[in-house]
């Protein structure tokens, strides 16, 4: 199925392959989806979205076997502090749903910040804009479309 952020990647003529997996709302841990879409939970991406106090709305995008690490995301951001919003606030400023959000095709354009680890691989995943589906894209084509900032802003999973 196509999504928005599919159709976008179309129209940019950024080459990219979609893959399916079974939805399971009891558990949409990125690692539980990278074990369904056959890849390693380090390439598969997960769309946090949070709020800085300078920048207000943004887009952390994390490896599925790490975790955020906020202080890192403020500094790399220019913010002071940062924290995730609120899951009532995901769908009404990016129109995702938990397990379904993904950084371009959205409501809005919002400041992307991307896990420098993203650049370490040939391919990742992240999500299309919906549950059930993966986009596997080039980081470098994903960092582009994005128009992401990449540093460090992830920690290993406590």
């Amino acid at each position: 199925m196509k999504t928005n952020a599919a159709r976008l990647l179309d129209s940019l003529g950024v080459k990219y392959s979609l893959r399916d997996y079974e939805v399971d709302l009891e558990d949409q841990s990125a690692e539980s989806v990278a074990a369904k879409v056959g890849m390693p939970a380090e390439q598969v991406f997960k769309t946090l979205v949070a709020r800085g106090d300078r920048t207000g709305v943004l887009m952390a995008v994390v490896p599925g076997n790490a975790e955020l690490d906020l202080k890192a995301l403020a500094r790399l951001s220019g913010d002071r502090k940062v924290d995730t919003v609120p899951l009532k606030e995901l769908q009404p400023l990016t129109g995702y749903v938990r397990g379904g959000c993904t950084a371009f095709g959205g409501k809005k354009d919002y400041p992307v910040y991307v896990d420098e680890t993203m650049e370490l691989f040939d391919e990742v995943a992240v999500s299309a804009g919906i549950r059930g589906t993966q986009l596997v894209l080039a980081p470098a084509d994903y960092l582009r479309v994005t128009k992401a900032k990449v540093g460090p802003i992830s920690r290993d999973k406590a």
